[in-house]
């Protein structure tokens, strides 16, 4: 199982918008190096930045 990925293929395995998951990594500074990400660091974000909004409401 591939560990980095592009962002569409991030997208389709995730169940997320291209978009979206661009917008995670620029947020939360998940590097995207020769167009593909790390979905390891990429879950850890997310998961931060999903914490930090339950936190938050």
């Amino acid at each position: 199982m591939a560990n980095h990925l592009t962002p569409d293929e991030l997208s389709k395995e995730l169940g997320l918008d291209r978009q979206e998951v661009i917008r995670v990594c620029v947020e939360e500074g998940v590097p995207i190096y020769q167009g593909k990400i790390d979905k390891y660091l990429f879950l850890l974000s997310l998961n931060s930045q999903q914490q930090t909004a339950q936190h938050a409401a």
